[in-house]
């Protein structure tokens, strides 16, 4: 199944020189986007730094095509690069000297701008694109051309509805549609992202402390993180709780939200809620609902700003009178989507949402309702606050 970064990607080699930052969770894709685009190249090559032959070429310099000037630019692929301690340096020379005439594109499972141990900076030499797991947009609209942020809706089928709420996004599990093959891989997948990819890059000595965290999280997905009540409950310091949060963000596990201040009376300025990023390992059904939810639109912010519609965020809302919202989306640092996620479509409009609508003003204002039937209609042409199946607006997304 052919992914919507493909098209993007392909578009950004035909009209700049910079190098691609290929970003995601480990087992979101990447290495099969890459061996996509190689099928768009007569010359193409991928080394990865987790092979000692392809190791020695890369700091050799010895990266087939760099020599030679074709009339085609070739590919060349560098995966797992930022492994390598002085790795910005190493790939600011090689691109310097070669973007003219090679394209690059550089993979990593952990975001490649965490490894800040010195060297020049690589601004200007490189663009970030953040790949995410499968969503309602993508399934429905495929590859096809990206040209505006919000798209035309269109119907998924009920099998990959379940299928995506059931096993997750992640296209081993998704596109497999198994309980055998999904539990196989949820218990792997948690497994070799603490004692590979932590423990060799973090040196992180306390996993089995830390995985309890993160068994945890999964309990508390869309709460406002106590780092004090989970330092308590597994038995390290408060501080420990946030280094090893951040660990997990940064290497995709969860992701945390922080609450948006500006014209909102009595706001909630501090205690970031907690989401992750394989919504499949929440049991509980609202706290999944919203997980799902949250995963979709952090990738259409991501997505968005990564193909240049604007600058995009996702927050929440909360005042000291214990009114939320679930997610605000704000564009270029104004409100722009005020979101509610309710299961049923029989259920009330928020009041919290219309009181905090009237001192944002943003443009969209939807509560999405999960368990809700298709809508063939665009629910951005509303202009007033509105349930909205879930079905139909994140067909709309990205």
């Amino acid at each position: 199944m052919k992914r919507l970064y493909e098209n993007i990607l392909l578009q950004h080699y035909q009209t700049g020189d910079e190098a691609i930052f290929l970003c995601g969770p480990r087992q979101v894709g990447k290495t099969t986007i890459a061996a996509h685009l190689q099928k768009y190249y007569t010359l193409s090559t991928y080394l990865t730094w987790d092979s000692p032959s392809d190791r020695r070429k890369i700091l050799e310099e010895r990266i087939p095509f760099l020599e030679t000037n074709n009339l085609e630019k070739p590919l060349v692929i560098l995966d797992e690069i930022h492994k390598y301690q002085d790795w910005k340096n190493l790939l600011k020379a090689i691109i310097d000297k070669h973007k003219h005439h090679i394209n690059f594109l550089v993979t990593g499972s952990s975001r490649l701008n965490v490894y800040r141990r010195g060297g020049d900076s690589l601004m200007g030499r490189y663009f970030l694109y953040n790949v995410h797991p499968f969503s309602v947009a993508e399934i429905v609209h495929g590859d096809g051309e990206w040209n505006e942020e919000i798209r035309p809706p269109k119907e998924i089928s009920q099998e990959a509805w379940n299928n995506l709420l059931l096993f997750g996004g992640f296209p081993r599990p998704f596109l497999a549609g198994d309980q055998r093959t999904f539990h196989r891989w949820s218990r792997q997948r948690l497994e070799r992202l603490l004692q590979e990819e932590i423990r060799e890059l973090v040196q992180i000595h306390q996993i089995k402390q830390m995985e309890m965290m993160c068994l945890m999280l999964t309990e508390q997905a869309g709460n406002l993180v106590s780092y004090t009540s989970l330092a308590n409950s597994i038995r390290v310091s408060d501080q420990t709780v946030r280094k090893w949060m951040g660990t997990l963000d940064e290497f995709y596990y969860c992701f945390t939200l922080q609450p948006w201040f500006q014209n909102v009376s009595r706001s909630l300025v501090k205690n970031p809620k907690a989401y992750l990023h394989d919504w499949s390992a929440i049991t509980d059904k609202g706290r999944r609902y919203e997980n799902f939810i949250a995963v979709h639109l952090l990738k259409a912010v991501h997505f968005w700003t990564d193909c240049g519609f604007g600058h995009f965020q996702l927050h929440y809302l909360r005042d000291r009178d214990q009114r939320e919202v679930d997610f605000l989306i704000t564009r270029d640092h104004k409100p722009w989507i005020l979101l509610e996620v309710k299961s049923s479509p029989s259920e009330p409009l928020s009041q919290n949402l219309l009181h905090f609508q009237a001192q944002l003003n943003a443009p969209h204002v939807f509560q999405v309702a999960m368990e809700a039937p298709y809508v063939d209609y665009n629910c951005f042409t509303i202009n007033k606050p509105v349930t909205v199946p879930a079905k139909t607006f994140l067909s709309q997304l990205a």
